[in-house]
């Protein structure tokens, strides 16, 4: 690798790539691109530009996000996981919100086939929502609802 700088054009023609393949926070690109960028300000600069054209979108990136890691996990990991790619915290509040019930459902119902017998089964199940982020209520409903069906 050389140590050649990026002129503005190849800069922002990198940035593009990078937000052809998936959503980037501002903070994320930021970081991507300054080892490439021959300034702090040309790199501002063409966050603003990339911004002001909806190129790029902290919003958007957090809802995209948060949807796909709502497969996996509970509010408590997107919302760590948003933090720290730079998101403000209003949009995490405002993504994060919602059917985190029905996530933690759904994910049981994917593990695991059959409903619990057993207080040992229970406790490893709240354990293993536990580490995907979800709160001690969802997990204490999303247990007892397993056992009603």
């Amino acid at each position: 690798m050389s140590d050649a700088r990026d002129s503005p054009g190849e800069l922002k023609a990198r940035a593009l790539r990078y937000l052809a393949r998936r959503e980037h926070s501002r903070d994320e690109l930021a970081r991507k691109l300054a080892p490439h960028a021959a300034s702090p300000e040309i790199l501002e600069g063409l966050l603003l530009e990339l911004e002001s054209k909806k190129q790029l979108s902290n919003e958007r990136f957090a809802e995209v996000r948060a949807h796909w890691m709502s497969r996996k996990y509970g509010a408590a990991k997107i919302r760590q996981d948003l933090k720290a790619k730079g998101v403000a915290e209003d949009i995490v509040a405002r993504v994060c919100g919602e059917g985190e019930l029905e996530r933690a459902l759904m994910i049981l119902k994917r593990k695991y086939r059959e409903p619990a017998t057993t207080r040992e089964e229970r406790a490893r199940r709240a354990r293993f929502l536990q580490g995907r982020g979800f709160s001690y209520d969802t997990i204490r409903r999303a247990i007892s609802g397993t056992e009603a069906e």
